[in-house]
């Protein structure tokens, strides 16, 4: 964080003055989310792991239900364990059918391949989700240090 002073009901923050409260949040904002994206290594990672789950590879005949497609996660899990199915019969959770959660399904799946190949984006939509959450925190957190009475968010 840089300097921070009031200037005739202004704020003066990292160099810019006379910022209203809202330009303040906005910058404080910006900040935190380049110090988090800076990071680097895990948020690469969530990325690649949300588009590998993408289903854009052709495939064999699909049943009239089914979704079309394959994902590089699935075609990658399937090459690694190919039929190899879960010890004792057991079932998990997988989640299918889109990005948003209005169009996806939970579906219980015994295969190894299946589920990991599944989970491998869902891995990547809870880092950033993580991700968010914590700039969304340290953003709040900074902004009402700083900030005076009615201009604070709490």
């Amino acid at each position: 964080m840089d300097t921070v002073e009031e200037l005739n009901g202004t704020y003066f923050y990292a160099g810019r003055k006379n910022l209203t409260a809202a330009e303040l949040l906005f910058m404080i904002f910006c900040e935190n989310t380049a110090v988090q994206f800076g990071i680097g290594v895990a948020d690469f990672s969530a990325i690649i792991a949300i588009v590998s789950g993408r289903n854009n590879l052709s495939t064999r005949g699909k049943l009239a239900n089914t979704t079309k497609g394959t994902s590089y996660a699935s075609k990658s899990a399937r090459a690694i364990f190919g039929k190899t199915k879960f010890p004792f019969g057991l079932s998990l959770p997988t989640w299918l059918g889109g990005y948003t959660p209005w169009t996806v399904r939970r579906v219980m799946v015994r295969n190894i391949a299946s589920f990991v190949g599944r989970s491998i984006p869902l891995l990547g939509v809870m880092i950033l989700a993580s991700d968010v959450t914590q700039i969304t925190y340290r953003t709040l957190r900074d902004y009402n240090t700083i900030a005076r009475g009615n201009d604070k968010v709490w």
